[in-house]
Formats: C-alpha cells, structure tokens, sequence
C-alpha cells in the first residue's frame, strides 16, 4: 500500500465511519471500522466472527482463538473462513491516528462460482488448517479494495460494479500464497466445507443437546476423524465450540434484551444455573450479573 493509496482510503474511510466501531455502508457486504483508542483489557470481549476479509488501512489488531494471537497491521488482512468465537483487540489507535480498516464479508456461493472458474493457484504448500489466517496485501488486492470503497460515492455504478469487484478480491485470495486455504471453504465436498455446514449448524441449534456422532455424520466422517478436523479448523472441541457459543450469545442477551441469567441460561441452553455461572465466570472473568454491571458501567 503507497502513500497516495493509504491516504485516499483513509480519507473515505473518515467520510463513511465517523464514529468507532463497525458501520455498514450503502454496499451491504461492506463495512468500515474504525477505532480513536485500543481496547482496554477489561473492553475485551468475544465475539463470533463470521466469514470475512479484514483489510487494514492504519493501526494494528489482534485476534485471539483459544490462546493463539494473530496480528496484523496496515497493509496485512485478517481471513476468517468459518464462525469463530474470537476475542478482538485494537492495539494501536489513537484520536490522531486511528486504527481503520475495510471489512468484507465472504459470501461461500460466490467464492465457489469463483473457485470453478479459476481452480486453486496458491503458492504455498503448508496451508494453515485453521479457519483463519493473517496475509499480507499485494498491490492487486489494495487497488481492488480502493475500487470498491470508492464506489460509495458513485451509487449509480455501485450495484453492479461491486459484484465485479468483490470477485475480482475473491481471484487475488484464490491466487495469493493462501489459496488452497481459502479455496477449501469452497470446494464442494471438502474437509474444510464439511466442518463449515457442521459449524453452521452448531450455530444455528446452539441451545439443543449435542451429539458428536450425528456430527460426525452431517459431516460424513468417523467420531474420530471428525474431531480431529475440527479441532484443526477451530481450535476446540465440538462440545467446546457449542458452549463458546452458547455463552457469547448469553452475555448478548442480557446486555441488550435485559434478561437475567437464569432466562439467559434457559434459553441458550442450560438446564443447571449454577453450571452456567461457573462456566460464565470461568470465560468472561466474573458471574453473570457482576460481568454485566461492568460492561454497562463502562
């Protein structure tokens, strides 16, 4: 990223998130973050990132997944190929600089009309079997996303030229060094697909028992091999990911449908209150009720 490419991002970055945190924009897969702080330690919080390319234009961040730091910095982008319960941490932002970056979410239909047409050229062998990874931009991959957010101030062309765009970021992932990693979400049939739609549907029945074998048959694999993958793709246990989630969405609801814990933990899925509140302590640092009292004091 050169100094005329960086300074024209930033300045249609200012133009379209003026306030932290997360805007969407008038392109619906596109949105701008922008931070004037780093993150406080007790600001931390856990979030279940959907797939998406994280493009950073000034500042640095860290996601972290069960221990594992990934950072990155302007001019590098986060993937995250598959819903993960991830903890985000602005680590360099101030009011005169602030950290700022493009986020762009990864539709899998479009990746795969895309993966048919190209195949898979990245270069690297040792593929991270994560389901995420930290890359750096290619002038390719910056002029494309300069393209697109300048196509919020032409709303006439935007419709239908950012489809264009997005594939043409979706072509300059598939032929970067990770490629194979970000074509394997894609494929049809793939190790990495299969985890996908078992992740997917951990996501959307959260709050029902779990049965590892008929995930493992969701995801045409033995118990064993299913577990294995899947801890390589997320870091954690079927059983473990489920009660990430089950608590993120817990926390959500009682900081902003106002339900207490007990209700919170009913309806994500706990029958024992008092499980959930070791469980919730042991994750977010304190009970339910005391945890929230913070957030909202701060």
């Amino acid at each position: 990223m050169d100094a005329a490419q960086k300074a024209r991002l930033l300045a249609l970055l200012d133009e379209y998130s003026s306030a932290d945190g997360l805007g969407d924009t008038p392109i619906p897969f596109l949105h701008c973050y922008r931070a004037t702080v780093p993150t406080a330690p007790k600001r931390v919080t856990r979030t279940v990132y959907q797939p998406s390319l994280c493009f950073v234009v000034q500042g640095r961040k860290q996601a972290m997944l069960e221990g594992e730091v990934y950072r990155y910095a302007a001019g590098q982008y986060l993937v995250v190929s598959v819903d993960l319960p991830l903890i985000g941490q602005v680590i360099e932002a101030s009011p005169k600089k602030p950290y700022c970056c493009l986020q762009v979410d990864l539709d899998p239909q479009v990746l795969s009309e895309t993966v048919a047409k190209i195949g898979t050229r990245g270069t690297a062998e040792d593929t991270p079997s994560r389901g995420l990874f930290v890359g750096d931009a290619d002038a390719g991959l910056t002029d494309a996303m300069l393209r697109l957010i300048e196509l919020l101030n032409v709303p006439q062309d935007a419709g239908f030229l950012s489809s264009l765009i997005v594939r043409e970021i979706y072509y300059r992932l598939l032929t970067g060094p990770y490629g194979r990693a970000v074509a394997q979400v894609a494929l049809k049939g793939s190790t990495m697909q299969r985890i996908a739609a078992v992740i997917q549907r951990l996501r959307t029945d959260f709050a029902k028992p779990l049965r590892v074998e008929t995930l493992a048959e969701l995801a045409h694999m033995s118990p064993s091999s299913f577990h294995q993958h899947f801890k390589a793709a997320t870091a954690m246990s079927p059983l473990q990911y489920q009660k990430r989630i089950r608590l993120v969405e817990a926390r959500r609801l009682m900081l902003s449908d106002s339900v207490n814990a007990a209700q919170a933990a009913y309806r994500v899925g706990y029958e024992s209150i008092s499980q959930f509140s070791r469980e919730y302590a042991r994750l977010f640092g304190a009970p339910p009720r005391l945890d929230v009292e913070r957030m909202r004091g701060d």
